[in-house]
């Protein structure tokens, strides 16, 4: 069994979709389903139950999926082993202005427990960069949200969050248990600069054209609540000032927490961090 199949095999488990992991792997769906098949000839036994719905792991199957990660966790970390012996094991990561994650405490203790001769790197950028100088060269792999232009980039996902609007507590809509975004519409809301990633900007706005101050970091979009009662959104569960409060959006599609690369990059560190990362931000 090729590493290479194994690693099709792994990503078709995950997302229980052909289609799905096909553009995981970014690749066709026919040669996806093709390796598969000779897989299942290889093991003796069908992997996945199929169905038009997508698909569910046999028994055999649900055993492969074990050992396959295993298998690709040791491949993976020997190629570090090997990049660390020649001095070149680094990793430059970028994460978005939104320290308060509890996922990346989570992760950072994780990958520093399984990957201690790695050097880590961190990079914070502000709300207006998206991918976290990503497409500038600047990091290796982003922690970041989505949605953006994700041309030539590998995206997972990792969490979503719902999204809420940040109000000044002494607002009469701050005492709502929900809200719609229509109920928003005639309300100032803050913008980022001019050349900000116009997928993220329409995003932010509630899909739609808005007025409001420029901001480039969170602490500015408290600011432009606090001081001139501006909206904004904001994914729940974040610790905000007592002077504000966030109601939540009842018709505003989740923010996803993304692990974003350039998808032309084999460097076998940004596999072993993406893993870990998925794990840490599913507790």
């Amino acid at each position: 069994m090729e590493l290479r199949t194994l690693r099709y095999f792994v990503a078709v488990a995950e997302e229980l979709h052909f289609g799905r992991a096909a553009r995981r792997l970014h690749m066709s769906q026919p040669p996806l389903s093709r390796a598969i098949k000779q897989l299942e000839a290889e093991a003796g036994a069908p992997l996945f139950v199929r169905s038009p719905a997508g698909v569910t792991l046999t028994a055999v199957g649900t055993v492969l999926l074990d050992e396959a990660r295993a298998l690709l966790d040791h491949a993976d970390r020997l190629r570090e082993r090997v990049s660390a012996a020649a001095g070149a094991a680094a990793l430059t990561i970028g994460i978005l202005g939104d320290s308060t994650d509890p996922g990346v405490a989570r992760l950072a203790a994780a990958y520093r427990r399984d990957h201690p001769g790695i050097d880590i790197r961190i990079r914070e950028t502000d709300l207006t960069d998206p991918t976290c100088g990503l497409r500038a060269g600047l990091v290796d792999v982003a922690l970041t949200r989505a949605p953006f232009d994700v041309t030539a980039l590998t995206v997972r996902t990792l969490r979503t969050d719902p999204v809420g609007v940040v109000l000044r507590a002494d607002d009469p809509l701050a005492r709502r248990d929900a809200l719609r975004l229509a109920e928003l519409s005639d309300r100032r809301w803050f913008q980022f600069p001019p050349g900000t990633d116009p997928l993220w900007q329409a995003y932010w706005n509630g899909g739609r054209p808005r007025e409001g101050p420029v901001v480039r970091a969170v602490q500015e979009c408290l600011q432009a609540v606090l001081w001139n009662g501006t909206v904004g959104l904001t994914p729940l569960g974040h610790d905000l000032p007592d002077q504000l409060a966030v109601v939540p959006l009842t018709d505003m599609p989740p923010s996803r927490v993304v692990a974003v690369w350039n998808e032309s990059d084999t460097n076998p560190l940004i596999r072993s961090f993406t893993e870990t990362a998925a794990t840490a931000y599913r507790h």
